[in-house]
């Protein structure tokens, strides 16, 4: 047989087997997805060991396990219309997870809410352990240039500068990105607040006595709560004073002067990069995504305690009181949403609206 011959056969063979793709893909039809809980990391498996984000969602809401090979792990959806994914720690991988989710035909996320939510680390002068924050705003702390401390100029208060600037504090005058400020539904997050303002944050013996070390600042030393706060995202975990201090001037810089870091994290940049793009095309709503960080830590050490030392200690009870802050404020939202769907698959709550 001459190889045109088995060329043209190979070429009917494929033309025949797209074919049949093409018949099965127009018949499946996407399952609607009511919420995405976006979660970043797990400390082991996803169930029935230490939990990490993502554990409380899959056990307590009874969530089914499907594979999404693109991910970092498993996806787990229920009936309800509820859909759970782990990004993994990093930029890198929140903004590949959610972009692969984002384009997979099982699912039409046209009409989705997003809740990306997780632990973080609370600037002492706004929060205490266990408080959550629901963010107006997103800024990456990545994208700008550095200088090593030992090299910063006297009249600089740090190393850090924008991207096209010529010192710190500076708006660039050259070149720079547009994924390092991400205005959230300010509406939408008014509504979510309103919704979960008066929820009791559990306290605990462990991060009650952790708080006390913060004397002189009146909101780390009380017991947790639920406020309006902005997420810093940055995959670089930066800590200390001064560099909490560079976070609230990097936050008003970048996203205006209502602005008001309260939270570090190390994912909710690239997350919101894929769906940024993800909306280009029409395949989510931006105007539908919600950011919710929890403290898990302080984002600086305590009066009398070197930041060297602070970096790297312990989270009071190893962060739990946190973790179930995420789970507790954001499930209020979430079930919220999807046992009343009629009234907000088409109309996106806001701050005025009924929230009880």
């Amino acid at each position: 047989m001459s190889l045109r011959l088995l060329l043209s056969i190979a070429l009917l063979a494929t033309l025949a087997a797209c074919s049949k793709l093409e018949s099965k893909l127009a018949v499946a039809v996407p399952i609607p997805v009511k919420v995405v809980v976006v979660s970043m990391f797990e400390k082991g498996k996803p169930t029935g060991d230490e939990p990490g984000e993502f554990q409380f969602w899959i056990e307590r809401q009874k969530l089914t396990e499907l594979p999404f090979p693109m991910g970092e792990y498993p996806i787990y959806v229920n009936e309800a219309g509820l859909l759970a994914i782990c990004t993994g720690g990093g930029i890198t991988n929140a903004a590949t997870s959610v972009m692969a989710l984002g384009v997979d035909p099982r699912f039409d996320l046209s009409k989705a809410y997003w809740l990306i939510t997780g632990i973080g680390g609370g600037d002492p002068q706004d929060v205490s352990l266990g408080t959550a924050a629901w963010a107006r705003h997103v800024v990456d702390g990545d994208l700008l240039y550095e200088i090593d401390a030992r090299e910063i100029p006297k009249d600089w208060p740090y190393g850090l500068l924008p991207l096209g600037a010529k010192k710190p504090n500076d708006k660039a005058d050259g070149w720079t990105v547009d994924t390092i400020h991400f205005p959230l539904n300010a509406a939408l997050t008014e509504w979510a607040y309103a919704l979960t303002k008066d929820h009791p944050v559990a306290d605990s013996p462990g991060i009650a006595a952790f708080r006390k070390q913060f004397e002189g600042y009146p909101n780390a030393v009380k017991p947790p709560f639920v406020t309006i706060g902005d997420t810093m995202s940055s995959s670089t975990y930066f800590h200390g004073d001064l560099l909490t201090k560079w976070a609230n001037d990097w936050m008003q810089l970048q996203a205006g002067p209502d602005a008001n870091f309260m939270m570090s994290a190390m994912e909710d940049s690239g997350s919101l990069t894929a769906l940024r793009r993800l909306a280009r095309n029409k395949l989510v709503d931006l105007d539908r995504v919600m950011v919710l960080r929890t403290a898990s830590n302080y984002s600086m050490q305590p009066p009398g305690k070197e930041a060297a030392w602070s970096t790297t200690a312990e989270y009071p009870e190893n962060g739990v009181p946190a973790l179930e802050a995420a789970y507790q404020v954001g499930n209020i939202v979430v079930q919220k949403l999807i046992t009343e769907w009629p009234s907000y698959a088409d109309h996106v709550p806001g701050a005025s609206e009924k929230t009880k």
